[in-house]
Parts: structure tokens; C-alpha cells; sequence
């Protein structure tokens, strides 16, 4: 059976060649770590990584990979949720996927009883900053591995995306 729209599937043996497949524009290349990359990093943070393919009906389109409640300073003193990855397939970009795959991590964040979003981005006029601003996030004035920081309130989340 083929599910219709896009939906979330989570990673499984049928659909790691599907996911390892993802792979961006070559000029985003440096605002993003492949695919394989970050199932290195799930592995290695069970529990804290949520990796899914983006598919709409029977083709893969997208992956996620969102960071619940993950050591923010590593030192215990902040718990913080959000998007970690996500890599649009070139050929399916401008088509709303990188919006669907928002609004699924953040019902995913609000089911879980988050009140805050946070995702990072490159920084730069060829990075995805115009995305995430244009979807309500704004920077927090942290920087994390180079990135800028952006936090959204989740009741604002669900009033900007509706």
C-alpha cells in the first residue's frame, strides 16, 4: 500500500539505501553533512538522535534528523530539542518538503512537551538562515560549532506554519 503526501518513516534496513541516497545541491554540500553522517551520529546517540526519511508516497524525498532533549552545554545544565539535520533531495527542493519536515519535528517536539524549538544553521548568503527566519525561528545570540543558533517558541511555531 502507498501512502499519499509526504509522511516520515523512520530508518529501517528496507529504506537505508533510500535514505543514503538523499544528497543535496552540490553548492550546499558545505552547510550540511550528508546523510551517512548523521546515521553515524544516531548510532552513536541513541535516544537522543530521531532520524526519518522524507517520503512522498513510495519516493524518498527528504531526511530529518531532529536532537531530543540532548546535552546542550555537556555539562547537564541545559536539555535542549530540535532540528539537527535536513537534507532535501536537489531534485525535490522548492516543492514544501523542508516545511513539512518543520512542522513534523515540531509536533514531534510538542508531543513530547517541548516548549522550545532550537535548530542551527550555516550562516552566510548561500545558507538555509532565510529559511529558518522565514519560518519565525530568530537567533538566540549563541553560536554552536560555527553555526548560528535559532530558537522558536512552539505556540509560535504552530501559528507561523498554519
Amino acid at each position: 500500500m502507498t501512502t499519499t503526501g509526504p509522511h516520515l518513516e523512520e530508518i529501517t534496513v528496507q529504506n537505508l539505501d533510500a535514505a543514503l541516497g538523499i544528497s543535496v545541491r552540490p553548492d550546499q554540500e558545505h552547510a550540511v553533512s550528508p546523510v551517512v553522517k548523521s546515521l553515524a551520529e544516531a548510532y552513536v546517540h541513541p535516544g537522543v538522535a530521531w532520524p526519518r526519511l522524507i517520503v512522498d508516497g513510495d519516493r524518498p524525498v527528504g531526511f530529518l534528523m531532529a536532537f531530543l532533549d540532548i546535552d546542550w552545554y555537556e555539562d547537564g545544565s541545559v536539555l535542549r530539542s530540535g532540528l539537527w539535520r535536513l537534507n532535501i533531495a536537489a531534485g525535490e527542493q522548492g516543492r514544501g518538503y523542508g516545511r513539512f519536515a518543520v512542522e513534523s519535528v515540531a509536533a514531534e517536539l510538542r508531543r513530547r512537551g517541548a516548549e522550545k524549538f532550537y535548530v542551527t544553521w550555516h550562516p552566510g548568503p548561500d545558507g538555509p538562515e532565510g529559511f529558518y527566519l522565514g519560518l519565525g525561528f530568530r537567533p538566540n545570540g549563541e553560536v554552536s560549532g560555527g553555526q548560528t543558533v535559532g530558537v522558536l517558541e512552539l505556540t509560535q511555531l504552530q501559528l507561523e506554519l498554519t
